[in-house]
């Protein structure tokens, strides 16, 4: 038996993540590479790995823990979370992963998602670093019974005592808890299992083709999404792909590296967001090509937020001098609430957007081909996101869950092994979602000869810079300003040259509209970090509503898309 195909057997037979430690041990051909914020590397086997994790395991059995307990993860340093997430996987305990604080301007609502998500999940105790502890002091006062464990400290202390015999754990057990953004609404925990996550991690590794004799990946994105978490820890490790990990803020500080680390490391798989690509490109100049040899690349992956088509073909165009082939930029489909992927892009075949008819788009949820348009009129553009994963299926249904045919709009909903068990302490939520027909994903798209084609968010998200935001919360912010309408403002996004754009429309009820505008836009950038970059001030009466009042956000996107907001605005600010 060939070593791809004996792989695919101990895959076939695990049926939980345990399993899949366990026979790692006796591997020792390959592993994870930590690479340090000052460009130092640390190797780790995947024997190593294992053994580490186990023995992390019975630690916590050890402290008193036991299975079903969970514990949140706050730990930056990739080496820390990897090493104390499999530990507490090993025994049953499961993780929570929670993202740092970024930095002291917006440390209040981070708190408050923090406390949230802490509650919400019944964490008994927050995991993190020595440099985190005083720090996150709030959140231990605010949530009763919470212990702090600072996570190298605690495993620097030898084991004095056997630890307990860990529980027996089936595939239908939650293995860990990935918490929404929460720019919809309140952040909410997604059960993820064995069978769910080992489901998911087999039909990527088939979609990729992976091998990890031959494949290699490098990785910048944070542990604590599901992205980087599910692509890139869990899913190389059952085909022992090795994989070098750089600090998220590496990339923040320098996108660049991201491409020299793959360059360097001869990788073939990588994955970001669009506005990964959208950044690789602006901090890469022509200057840079010679320090790049980017030919070793199979899958430059692209997901976790809508892809612009754009971005998509700068990237691929800007690099293609530093050796990036065609066919390598491979557009995604995923959410935690399907373990990670929903849909891949075919290896090797170059993305072709889809160019429909706006006409029929807008007013019949059609996606018509342009080229069938006579005369040619105004076009809508969506990127293709692959074909569903082996074993799974996507439908595409109306407001009322009838099934709708190729090229017709409605929600996505996909179904497969790989959908999660529902949303922790939240049945109303899971009884929404999770449904007997699958996993209605709130997302709106249409099939084409069976690739999927994501149009927008039912939500009304948000997604600028691969961070996510609630409508509600920037209009409720536009409007502690004094002049525009309480509860008469609507934000929405249109796209922009590499990344979605942020536009926001208001009811003007006093003052000047210049001077107005110039105070929202300081304010929403001063409240949230976020860029507007456009403001439309109308008189009352103006935004479109229903007929209970309430303000219609998609009818407002589109009017300002065709140009009839413009016609009365009292201000345009761009």
């Amino acid at each position: 038996m060939c070593a791809k195909e004996a792989l695919r057997s101990e895959t076939a037979t695990a049926s939980t993540f345990i399993q899949v430690l366990a026979e790692n041990l006796g591997h020792s051909d390959g592993g994870y590479t930590f690479i340090q914020e000052d460009g130092r590397e640390h190797f780790v086997s995947w024997s190593e790995l294992s053994r580490e994790a186990f023995c992390r395991g019975r630690r916590l059995l050890r402290s008193g823990l036991r299975k079903g307990d969970r514990i949140a993860l706050i730990l930056p340093e990739e080496r820390e979370f990897v090493f104390t997430f499999l530990g507490a996987v090993s025994v049953g305990v499961v993780p929570v992963p929670l993202y740092p604080p970024m930095g002291f301007g917006k440390f209040e609502a981070y708190c408050e998602d923090a406390i949230h998500i802490l509650r919400s999940a019944g964490a008994r105790e927050v995991w993190m670093t020595r440099g985190l502890a005083d720090l996150l002091d709030p959140l231990l006062r605010a949530v009763e019974g919470l212990r702090a464990v600072v996570s190298e400290e605690f495993f620097a202390e030898p084991m004095s005592e056997s630890a307990p015999q860990p529980e027996a754990i089936l595939p239908g057990d939650v293995m860990f808890l990935q918490f929404t953004s929460g720019s919809t609404a309140a952040p909410k925990g997604v059960r993820v299992t064995h069978a769910s996550v080992l489901a998911n991690c087999a039909a990527i590794i088939d979609a990729l083709q992976l091998e990890g004799g031959r494949d290699r990946g490098v990785s910048w994105l944070p542990l604590y999404h599901d992205m980087g978490l599910v692509g890139f820890v869990l899913a190389p490790l059952i085909a022992r792909c090795p994989v070098s990990f750089l600090p998220t803020l590496s990339f923040a500080f320098s996108p660049r590296i991201w491409l020299e680390t793959v360059s360097r490391h001869r990788a073939t798989v990588t994955f970001a967001p669009n506005f990964g690509l959208a950044l690789a490109v602006k901090h890469t100049s022509a200057d840079d090509f010679q320090l790049l040899d980017l030919s070793c690349l199979r899958v430059v992956g692209c997901g976790a937020e809508p892809n612009h088509p754009e971005t998509l073909r700068s990237f691929a165009t800007h690099f293609a001098a530093a050796g990036l082939r065609p066919g390598v930029v491979a557009p995604c489909y995923g959410m935690a609430e399907a373990t990670l992927a929903i849909s891949l892009s075919e290896n090797g075949a170059p993305f072709t957007p889809d160019v429909i008819q706006r006409e029929p788009y807008h007013a019949s949820g059609l996606a018509v081909p342009a080229s069938n348009a006579e005369p040619p009129g105004p076009q809508a553009v969506f990127v293709p996101c692959g074909r569903p994963l082996a074993g799974h299926r996507i439908l595409i249904v109306d407001d009322e869950g009838n099934l709708l045919p190729d090229r017709h709009i409605g929600e996505v909903v996909f179904q497969g092994p790989s959908v999660a068990a529902g949303y922790h302490g939240d049945p109303e939520a899971t009884r929404r979602s999770f449904t007997a027909d699958g996993l209605r994903t709130g997302d709106c798209g249409y099939l084409a000869d069976g690739v999927l084609y994501v149009t927008g968010r039912k939500k009304d998200l948000l997604i600028v810079n691969g961070r996510n935001h609630d409508p509600q919360t920037v209009e409720w912010v536009a409007a502690e300003v004094p002049g525009l309408r309480k509860g008469n403002v609507v934000a929405f996004t249109r796209p922009g040259l590499a990344t979605e754009e942020v536009v926001l429309v208001a009811e003007l009820r006093t003052g000047d509209a210049s001077a107005v505008a110039r105070q929202v836009r300081g304010h929403i950038q001063t409240k949230l970090s976020l860029p507007v970059a456009e403001i439309l001030l109308l008189a009352l009466g103006e935004l479109p509503k229903t007929s209970s009042g309430k303000v219609k956000r998609t009818k407002t996107r589109q009017q300002y898309l065709d140009g009839v907001l413009r016609r009365g605005a009292l201000h345009q600010a761009n």
